[in-house]
């Protein structure tokens, strides 16, 4: 059958070459499907919108009515390339065929399951699914709904863990400067970012802090991994002697910082923290939420630096954004120290009315055959040579201080304006954005770049010109 067969009424759609990619799919190349345009709300107040600075969007919506692979199309039917796969999580492009007809069917079979006392199979399945794409060791998975909840459950799991061992007082929790861990009080607390703590009061206490690793003196238009840096992890032994050993239950980090402005570890670092957390009995928890499913090359980040942890939180790619879902992949030492006492009894006194939604379960096993048949992690890996050198071509460009890429994701860190820290990032990222036709995220004064891991050769080099574009209309 003929691919326009399949045309909504009213829609155009213009074909482009193909091009085949590294895993052996192909491509279509600059695919535009101009739509209808979509009606929008007369009254906008009731919403009240999430990290956005809601009286100026509100006075000028930038709205998006519909996705496919990689674009989006706003109400007004232009098509958008996403730059930043959504939030970081649709990793193989947007309305997969195969993840919509999972997340239908499985509506039609049965809608919701309650998680607690009761099971539904595909819970069951995705676990172990995910359980065997985690390191070896790592083979027990609790769900959840988010990134941040992820976070908050790894915490509980980690405090938890130490009391049933009869090291109660191993409670204090380390996090990282500029680190991210969602928005919960648990994560906020070990989280680094200040905005993200400022106005919440003391947050938890018996939190500490490592330094960040990032020093643009050093390490500017880095390709993967700085060489310089490893040494940062070394500042755990102060913490360790501040604190003592025997009061501290978990470290949390990034293998790549995204959300504070793409902060990859310094090679050798991820392994001195493992030795440190090692040596003091400390769990390491690593917060995979954005460098898990792909984003790295690789089904989590741990395997790319040989670094097993003892929790590894994810979300986002899982689903691969179609459905919230997160969780964390344990240990197994960790979780048969909960399986002990009488077998009537709750082992884990924590969950969520929406752990392992069946919707979110299908969502995911979808997902991972998409992953897998289609080799997107082995394509991130073959097309991250490509995709660095396309990025240091900004350099050039106005205001461009310094530019980090690692797996297929950059950083690019523009001059502060004279309006304020953070509004060079936050510019580039509103209407010359939208005006430019593509989609990226901000931190502060950096743009990230996140794509879809479906991203061609020349739709990276349509982005390259479109950010470039942005970045001259912001200087």
């Amino acid at each position: 059958m003929r691919r326009d067969a399949f045309r909504a009424p009213g829609e155009t759609v213009r074909f482009a070459a193909k091009e085949t990619s590294p895993a052996g799919r192909n491509v279509a190349l600059n695919i535009q499907h101009p739509r209808p345009p979509v009606a929008t709300p007369n009254d906008l107040d009731a919403y009240w919108m999430p990290f956005t600075a809601n009286r100026a969007f509100k006075r000028k919506p930038r709205m998006l009515a519909g996705a496919k692979d990689m674009h989006y199309f706003t109400t007004d039917g232009r098509a958008i390339l996403d730059g930043a796969a959504g939030m970081w999580c649709s990793n193989a492009g947007h309305n997969r065929d195969s993840i919509v007809d999972a997340i239908q069917k499985q509506a039609a079979a049965i809608d919701y399951a309650p998680p607690f006392q009761f099971g539904h199979p595909k819970a069951f399945e995705l676990a172990s699914r995910v359980a065997a794409l985690a390191p070896k060791g790592l083979e027990h998975v609790f769900f959840c709904n988010s990134g941040s909840e992820a976070v908050d459950t790894a915490l509980k799991i980690a405090l938890a863990y130490h009391n049933g061992r009869g090291e109660a007082g191993r409670t204090r929790l380390i996090g990282r400067e500029r680190g991210y861990h969602g928005v919960g009080f648990g994560g906020i607390s070990v989280g680094g970012m200040v905005n993200n703590r400022k106005m919440f009061g003391t947050l938890l206490t018996g939190v500490d802090h490592l330094p960040t690793t990032y020093d643009r003196e050093k390490q500017a238009f880095s390709k993967g991994e700085p060489d310089y840096g490893a040494h940062f992890a070394d500042d755990l032994e102060r913490i360790v002697g501040l604190h003592g050993a025997n009061t501290i239950a978990a470290v949390i980090v990034e293998p790549m910082a995204g959300s504070t402005g793409v902060l990859p570890s310094p090679k050798g670092y991820l392994k001195r923290l493992r030795e440190i957390t090692e040596k003091h009995g400390i769990l390491l928890i690593f917060d995979e939420v954005i460098t898990g499913y792909g984003r790295l090359g690789y089904a989590f980040a741990a395997e790319r630096y040989g670094v097993t942890p003892d929790l590894i939180t994810f979300a986002k790619g899982i689903t691969n954004g179609a459905v919230p879902m997160g969780g964390v992949a344990v240990r197994d030492g960790i979780f048969d120290s909960f399986m002990k006492g009488p077998d009537y009894m709750v082992e884990f006194f924590h969950g969520y009315t929406y752990s392992a939604h069946p919707l979110a379960c299908a969502a995911g096993l979808a997902t991972l055959d998409i992953y897998r048949e289609e080799g997107l992690f082995e394509r991130a890996r073959a097309l991250e040579p490509k995709w660095a050198d396309a990025l240091m071509e900004l350099r050039k460009e106005p205001n461009v201080v310094d530019i980090r890429t690692v797996g297929i994701t950059a950083g690019i860190d523009l001059t502060p304006n004279k309006d304020g820290v953070g509004r060079g990032g936050r510019d580039a990222r509103g209407s010359p954005c939208h005006d430019h036709a593509r989609v990226t995220r901000a931190a502060g004064a950096t743009v990230c770049l996140p794509p879809p891991l479906i991203i061609s050769e020349s739709q990276i080099g349509e982005l390259m010109d479109k950010v470039a574009k942005v970045i001259r209309a912001v200087a």
